[in-house]
């Protein structure tokens, strides 16, 4: 008997399938990485409690969901009822290829305002074709009954009742079960972050056909806005490194030499007034001392003072 479980790499999806797997049945953990979030937590946390995973990789299918999901956005721009529809679809799919019979989440009825209580788990079921073979380990006993229990694939006495945010039941199955290992409850997703989550609104306004490095390159520097001219500026050698490998051919970009600097990426067309703003930037977060500055980019390069006489916040993203 194989069953599939949706595998985030927290402590209740561990506990999810922990508590499958103590009753006989192969549980193979599934886990989904995109633009927004990695399979690092969910590889940690497999390898460290002896679960077996699958990682597939979300694509433009997935930004496509994004950027205009059916059942809207909860507190910033995670989709979480569409997410889950989209990622269980293809569990279904992956279950069907395997021969698994049924589907496991770690789900807790009220745990998060948006997508964990019972209208949204009704949505959720219905939507991705997985009504009857979901089953929720960890709030079963207070859930309706699912094909998997009433075959008696598993034992619902051996299931639980947990409900609500508190963690005090899971802190608990978690010390009976042994897990080691598992990360804060916060999660990784990008988009549940306010300040990634405005970069990526302002970028679906600007374009609507995207690459990959198009969202990546949010996730670093400091972003800046002036009509159509977007300014990015790293805050250390590493995000400098990662620019760098991100920048496009089109794009400008700038630094003061002979002294500790940020990288400067300027997108959009490159007008007098952008090249100046982006140099004055370059300037402002540099080592170099207040007064006159030389900014290059490209074989070219511009005499800027320093301070701003402006507050660069802004235009902030």
């Amino acid at each position: 008997m194989k069953a599939v479980a949706m595998f985030s790499g927290g402590l209740d999806s561990i506990l999810a399938a922990k508590l499958v797997e103590r009753q006989g049945i192969e549980v193979i953990c599934l886990n989904f990485s995109s633009p927004f979030f990695s399979s690092r937590n969910a590889e940690q946390s497999a390898k460290a409690n002896g679960l077996k995973l699958k990682v597939i990789k979300l694509g433009d299918e997935y930004v496509k969901m994004v950027r205009k999901p059916r059942y809207g956005y909860g507190g910033h721009m995670n989709p979480c009822i569409s997410c889950k529809i989209l990622m269980l679809k293809k569990a279904k799919k992956f279950a069907e290829k395997i021969g698994a019979k049924f589907i496991i989440t770690g789900f807790v009825l009220g745990q998060r305002p948006m997508s964990q209580h019972m209208k949204a788990l009704k949505i959720i079921e219905e939507e991705s074709g997985c009504s009857g073979i979901l089953l929720n380990p960890l709030s079963a006993k207070i859930l309706s009954e699912t094909e998997p229990e009433k075959k008696g694939f598993v034992d619902r006495n051996k299931l639980m009742d947990i409900q609500g945010r508190g963690r005090k039941n899971q802190m608990a199955l978690a010390k009976k079960f042994n897990v080691k290992e598992y990360p804060s409850p916060a999660g990784g997703c990008l988009l549940c972050d306010a300040s990634f989550s405005r970069r990526l609104r302002d970028l679906f306004e600007r374009k609507k056909e995207l690459d990959e490095a198009d969202i990546e390159i949010l996730k670093f520097g400091r972003h800046f806005k002036s009509g159509e001219n977007r300014i990015i500026v790293g805050r250390n050698k590493k995000e400098n490194d990662a620019l760098e490998g991100l920048k496009k051919k089109s794009d400008y970009v700038f630094e003061v030499k002979g002294t500790g600097s940020p990288m400067t990426i300027l997108q959009g067309k490159k007008t007098k007034k952008a090249i100046k703003m982006a140099a004055e930037i370059t300037a402002r977060y540099s080592d170099a001392e207040n007064g006159e500055v030389e900014v290059s980019y490209g074989e070219k390069s511009i005499i800027v003072e320093k301070p701003l006489s402006y507050d660069e916040k802004d235009f902030r993203i």
